[in-house]
């Protein structure tokens, strides 16, 4: 076998990933079965092809489903906590707060999805931000399909810091550990493994966020407007430009400097904490603020597919109800409780550690940590929100069965996929009789061989193609991280600058993961409309994508006559005149234009 072509390699290495593909996309498969048939692929490759044992196959399944029970653990505790309070009625009093902010839907839709839903991200992750942010919007009067597109698209720039770092301290060093090629340059640069991530990684991906993601904001109001309004023209969303950069600053700026001065646990938390407390304060004194707020047409000139099937519950808060400070406490406690643990009690968290050394006899091992997870946080803010709530025993068992159910939809196919990305890492020289580099590393020879230097322009889609095919940016690094790697070492590009890009790619392609689009769609009542969806919010996946792989190439190479920077300027171009004609042909509102809703 290993006198294929190496062509021949490279497009047998990527079968896998067309499988998933394939089935997801074109077949419309869920990937509760399309994961499973992408890691009986994996399989037949790597014993085929690659001449891995089945020892060294079974014990990376077992890694792959114990990394996977790791995964499911900070899952179930994110989903629990959402019951929990949902069950308790925190969230009605919260929905309430943000009602009484601003009538603007502009405003609110950013309070709401841009900031609330990175600080959820930030502490949960796994697409649960979208699932809260959907139906608060629901009640607040917004479309389904509107109140799922925005919470799908603002599941970008805190994806990456989602679950207090998961995507990268999990997905990143999962992908690269192990490696003898990314330890041996690692040791020649004098730097270990976690310093790595927590460092140069950490900081490019916060950069190449902060930059790309300060137009998320904007790009959410113009498709709100676009799409929901009366008129449906962005050029309203770009009547709010003013206040949208604003607020996309005030996330972004403490975003950055989080992941400068603490590393990849806190920037998506304390950003969307930080601007949260920044912005609210700012639209009740009408900083900024048009002074014509906007409304979506009257309900009954809505469109059938904009609704589905769940009535939202619009009720002013009663007297009897929880107060908003009473309803915020489970979320300050998981800040709190997730930043103790990680700069007090790091140490003696980790220390209490589940290893399987040598599985089956193999090379090949596995640990998970079960204090150190966000997980137990989770787990310990609901118990402390029974008594805060004062919750009775039929609204606590409502909640795991609610969080029950949802993590059931999840579990399969991460089951498959992790297993699957452990097979696909675990196939080099050290595991197979046919001396062959690692799929990923055959992906990477091909794929230098391909694009050479400019290949830092192109490792985001990678990363959004994984999150895609995987429906978790965690997975994505897992799959692709050392295949970036590997590729940017061939290259002569700088590693953490490719890993990075690999990272925010990841990030970008939650906004059309299915399996984010299905459970968004499940919270809002939304029957068969994932595929409209996905038709929606490919365009800010892709502009994301544009411009992280051209500032990629330029944190690589520089400034100057490069395709980087020549790239940048053009999609600054495009999107400046693309605004700037949308609003001349746009007839200005006339009178008040919040439209009664009926």
């Amino acid at each position: 076998m290993a006198t294929l072509h190496p062509a021949v390699l490279s497009l047998s290495a990527v079968l896998p990933i067309v499988a998933i593909g394939v089935l997801l996309v074109g077949l419309r498969w869920p990937a509760k079965y399309a994961m499973p048939v992408g890691y009986a692929v994996a399989v037949a490759l790597a014993v085929a092809v690659w001449q891995v044992g089945w020892r060294e196959i079974a014990a990376s399944t077992v890694q792959g489903f114990i990394i996977a029970i790791g995964l499911l653990y900070i899952v179930f505790g994110a989903l629990l906590l959402l019951a929990t309070l949902n069950a308790s009625g925190a969230l009605r009093s919260i929905r309430a707060a943000f009602t009484r902010i601003t009538p603007d839907r502009r405003a609110q839709v950013i309070i709401v999805a841009w900031l609330f839903g990175s600080f959820i991200e930030g502490a949960s992750g796994f697409g649960t931000p979208a699932a809260v942010a959907a139906p608060l919007l629901l009640a607040l009067g917004f479309p389904a399909m509107a109140a799922v597109m925005a919470g799908l698209i603002i599941q970008s720039t805190p994806v990456s810091f989602g679950a207090v770092g998961t995507p990268l301290l999990v997905g990143v060093r999962g992908g690269l550990a192990g490696s003898a090629e990314v330890e041996q340059r690692l040791d020649a640069a004098q730097i270990g493994l976690d310093a790595y991530i927590s460092g140069p990684v950490t900081l490019h991906v916060a950069v190449m966020h902060a930059i790309v993601g300060t137009l998320v904001p904007l790009f959410l109001v113009c498709m709100l407007t676009l799409f929901f309004g009366e008129r449906r023209s962005a050029a309203d969303g770009l009547r709010i430009a003013p206040f949208a950069l604003f607020a996309a600053l005030a996330m972004t700026v403490p975003y950055l400097l989080t992941a400068w001065l603490l590393g990849p646990e806190f920037p998506a938390l304390f950003g969307g904490l930080i601007g949260l407390v920044i912005v609210v304060f700012a639209a009740r004194r009408g900083f900024l603020m048009p002074s014509e707020p906007w409304d979506f047409p009257p309900r009954r000139r809505w469109l059938p597919d904009w609704m589905g099937r769940i009535v939202p519950d619009t009720r002013e808060i009663a007297d009897g109800d929880m107060g908003v400070a009473r309803a915020w406490v489970p979320y300050v406690l998981v800040a709190a409780l997730l930043l103790l643990t990680r700069l007090a009690l790091a140490d003696p968290l980790q220390a209490v550690t589940i290893e399987w050394t040598g599985i089956f006899g193999t090379d090949i091992s596995a640990d998970f940590s079960p204090l150190w997870s966000p997980g137990f946080v989770f787990l310990t803010v609901i118990a402390l929100t029974y008594a805060i709530h004062s919750m009775k025993r039929p609204e606590i068992a409502r909640s795991w069965i609610v969080a029950g159910r949802q993590l059931g939809m999840a579990a399969v196919a991460l089951l498959a996929a992790v297993p699957m990305v452990r097979v696909f890492i675990n196939s080099g020289a050290e595991f197979n009789a046919s001396g062959l580099d690692s799929m990923p590393l055959t992906l990477a020879a091909g794929a230098s061989a391909l694009a050479g230097h400019s290949w830092p322009i192109f490792a985001p889609w990678i990363g959004a193609l994984g999150a895609f095919a995987a429906g978790s940016n965690t997975v994505s690094n897992l799959m692709f991280s050392l295949f970036q790697f590997s590729t940017a070492a061939q290259i002569g590009a700088p590693t953490h600058v490719v890993v990075a890009a690999q990272a925010v790619g990841g990030a970008a392609g939650n906004m059309i993961t299915v399996h984010n689009v299905v459970a968004a769609c499940a919270t809002v009542g939304l029957i068969d409309k994932e595929g409209a969806l996905i038709r929606k919010t490919v365009f800010p996946m892709a502009y994301y994508c544009l411009a992280a792989g051209m500032l990629a190439y330029v944190l690589s190479y520089g400034v100057g006559l490069n395709a980087g920077t020549i790239g940048l300027a053009t999609l600054a171009l495009v999107m400046a005149v693309t605004a700037a004609v949308s609003f001349r042909s746009s007839p200005r509102p006339r009178g008040n234009s919040r439209l009664g809703r009926t």
